[in-house]
């Protein structure tokens, strides 16, 4: 009897993953995107066992290039693969790791499919002794393939872990056990080829959110401005000069900044810039803590709080609608 496997698209962007250095001892200073999903594929034994996989390259560019630009038309690709293509049961896309979880947030928010949607890379490129992109690889396409990853949004798999989207950051700059997510934990792991999800994200994503961009051609400017000993008016001033529509602060601690530009952001906020609180320490919730304060960033990443306020500003610029975002997604 003939078993159906899964069908997979792989839809690679370059990065680590696919990386090349001069000789199996390095793992650094390396050069990102170069070698493309083809010549990836054939590296792993016995795949087609898994699932009938197809590749596209999407582009091949270290994570570091990518812009919003890239994202628009990265999540326009997949949602147009998803509904000309019924058949296909899971998408993994193969990212640098510098910006991935930037990358996997935003697609959690507009990508419009239940079906599973991976991201995956690594953390020493394909020519280095015990590289740990083959492995990362086959485990995105394991849980891409799988119907218990279906409607967890998109997630990130990265050294036998799997993690929701919105959680998952990168902790370390080298060590391959990089990602985490400091609050919450894995959603699940991958144990001998076996993908086994523990818990299941409940803030809205993919069709459940209010995001369409199919007619977007590009996204708003946010900025993020970060707190430390001594910051003054001058970069909130210029970021505003050069057009921002809205400031991510990465305070210290609960979301703080020094007096003279907390002013800047406050003067601005009154004017229409919308001002998001948070911080720089990685976990930690903020919430508003004064009446007409600044939108309160919940425990988003600066980074992330960008991804998320961008898009709030292609429907709204009411404080209560873009803080009542925060707490949803």
């Amino acid at each position: 009897m003939n078993i159906q496997l899964p069908k997979v698209r792989i839809l690679a962007t370059g990065g680590t993953i696919a990386g090349q250095g001069n000789s199996p001892l390095q793992t650094m200073g390396y050069k990102a995107g170069q070698l493309s999903i083809a010549e990836l594929l054939s590296t792993i034994p016995s795949i087609e066992n898994i699932a009938t996989i197809s590749g596209e390259q999407f582009a091949n560019l270290p994570s570091s290039d990518l812009t919003p630009t890239h994202w628009l038309k990265l999540a326009k690709r997949i949602n147009t693969m998803f509904t000309e293509e019924n058949d296909l049961d899971g998408l993994v896309i193969t990212h640098g790791t510098d910006t991935l979880e930037e990358s996997a947030y935003f697609l959690n928010l507009v990508v419009k499919t239940e079906k599973p949607v991976v991201l995956v890379g690594a953390m020493r490129p394909a020519t280095a002794l015990s590289s740990d992109g083959p492995m990362n690889l086959v485990n995105a396409i394991r849980v891409a393939a799988s119907k218990h990853a279906v409607g967890l949004g998109v997630l990130v798999v990265m050294n036998d872990e799997i993690y929701a989207s919105r959680d998952v950051t990168k902790t370390n700059a080298n060590r391959l056990d990089t990602f985490g997510a400091l609050d919450f934990g894995t959603v699940g792991t991958i144990d001998n080829g076996n993908p086994e999800i523990y818990y299941r994200p409940t803030r809205r994503h993919t069709v459940h959110t209010a995001f369409d961009i199919t007619l977007l051609q590009e996204l708003p400017r946010v900025d993020i401005v970060l707190g430390y000993v001594g910051a003054d008016e001058v970069l909130v001033t210029a970021l505003l000069g050069a057009g921002a529509k809205g400031i991510i602060l990465a305070g210290t601690g609960a979301g703080h900044i020094s007096p003279p530009a907390e002013r800047v952001l406050r003067e601005a906020y009154q004017k229409g810039t919308v001002i998001v609180r948070g911080s720089r320490t990685g976990t930690g919730r903020i919430l508003p803590q004064l009446p007409h304060d600044f939108i309160a960033a919940d425990n988003l990443s600066p980074q992330k709080a960008r991804v998320l306020l961008m898009l709030a500003l292609t429907l709204t610029q009411d404080p209560a609608k873009i803080q009542e975002m925060f707490f949803t997604y």
